[in-house]
């Protein structure tokens, strides 16, 4: 078989291999870019094709194989494996989430002091905090730059020394 016959009766399974992939992808755009990546394989593979057989079930079982390989390669994507000695990140507490009494309380306590700060190192200090940066909070407040860097600095510091009192 030539080339361009293969080519040819490629194209010709092109709906046949559109409506194979319903059972793997819900998805219009996922689907396309199945058929597209078998198409690719397909070509690239063409010497292993032989003459005479089921060419659909050939692109059936590329396709198929593509998916779970795309498949398998997304879900250990988003595995961690933890290598360290013990397991040590997966037996590791939670330190972040206020999820014990203890942290809620720290956590109450920490919001009376930053609540007990003046409103001019107050607010920047808790807009900081939710994620603005330096230069968004300058023109938010309409102040120079170095104003916020300093009344944040400020506020870090009244903290410090209100937690140590």
């Amino acid at each position: 078989m030539t080339a361009l016959e293969f080519n040819h009766q490629i194209a010709s399974e092109y709906s046949t291999l559109q409506l194979f992939t319903r059972k793997f992808t819900k998805n219009e755009d996922d689907s396309r870019d199945l058929i597209q990546e078998t198409i690719m394989k397909a070509l690239a593979n063409r010497s292993k094709f032989k003459s005479h057989t089921n060419l659909k079930g050939w692109l059936y079982t590329i396709m198929r194989n593509t998916f779970i390989n795309g498949y398998r390669k997304a879900k250990n994507h988003n595995t961690h494996n933890d290598t360290t000695e013990n397991d040590y990140y997966l037996n590791r507490e939670d330190y972040y989430t206020s999820s014990n009494p203890l942290q809620n309380y720290e956590y109450n306590e920490m919001q009376k002091l930053v609540d007990s700060l003046p409103d001019k190192l107050k607010i920047p200090f808790q807009q900081y905090c939710s994620g603005f940066k330096y230069e968004e909070l300058a023109d938010k407040n309409d102040v120079p730059l170095g104003t916020i860097k300093n009344r944040i600095f400020q506020a870090r510091k009244m903290l410090r020394e209100m937690m140590a009192a």
